[in-house]
């Protein structure tokens, strides 16, 4: 993989004569490195960092604290960016690097069918670098279990959060219990749901009386109301 500075941005102080006045590339690579060690430590499996190279023939001077940091909404890994700047003297690079996480994944190990509820056999762990993949590849297993796929997918296919919906726990045209809740009280009462809803989403409910109200969808045809 081949990496590049990407940017860089210097003021200050002329820099002085003499090598040991420069800032050593090596040690902003190390400041990078470390960074992203560290902001990686919470990611499932083995976690490597690579580090890109910088030119050598930049001449920053020497920083006693460099600071590594990421643009708000940077992910710290697959293939990232991390900035590194230095307060005194004023300076800011930007260095490239790839950070691979090799873990288990869930994956289609048949063709599954959109709104079809998820079995063991329909499954199988893969191991592979999920940094590489989308945002919200599944891990473990029991969170796909029982759930349904948005759309059918092919076998093979690595499986994401979005990619699934819970099973409905409240169905159309279904008679619920609303149970109203306030900080001292509980009242119930009885309606119709008038669309579908998993454990978690909000349902709309068409009361005894007539009104529309929406609320929680809860397992066993209940239907919380947060006052």
């Amino acid at each position: 993989v081949a990496f590049s500075l990407l940017a860089l941005v210097y003021s200050g102080a002329q820099a002085q004569q003499g090598a040991n006045s420069r800032q050593q590339p090596e040690a902003v690579r190390a400041v990078v490195q470390q960074f992203l060690v560290t902001q990686s430590a919470g990611l499932p499996g083995k976690v490597s960092v690579q580090v890109g190279g910088i030119d050598q023939r930049l001449s920053l001077p020497a920083c006693p604290a460099p600071e590594a940091y990421q643009q708000p909404g940077a992910r710290p890994w697959g293939k990232t960016t991390v900035g590194v700047r230095c307060t005194a003297p004023t300076w800011t690079m930007y260095v490239q690097a790839q950070v691979s996480v090799v873990a288990e994944y869930v994956a289609a190990s048949v063709p599954l069918a959109q709104g079809q509820p998820l079995l063991p056999g329909q499954l199988v762990m893969v191991k592979g670098d999920i940094a590489a993949m989308p945002n919200g590849i599944i891990t473990d297993m029991a969170q796909a279990l029982g759930r349904t796929p948005t759309v059918s997918l092919p076998a093979g296919t690595a499986l994401r959060v979005d990619a699934l919906r819970s099973q409905a726990v409240i169905k159309q045209g279904q008679a619920v219990r609303l149970v109203s809740r306030g900080s001292n009280f509980s009242v119930s009462s009885e309606g119709k749901a008038i669309n579908n809803a998993s454990d978690g989403q909000i349902v709309q409910v068409r009361t005894t009386a007539g009104r529309i109200i929406s609320g929680m969808a809860r397992d066993g045809g209940t239907v919380e109301i947060v006052l």
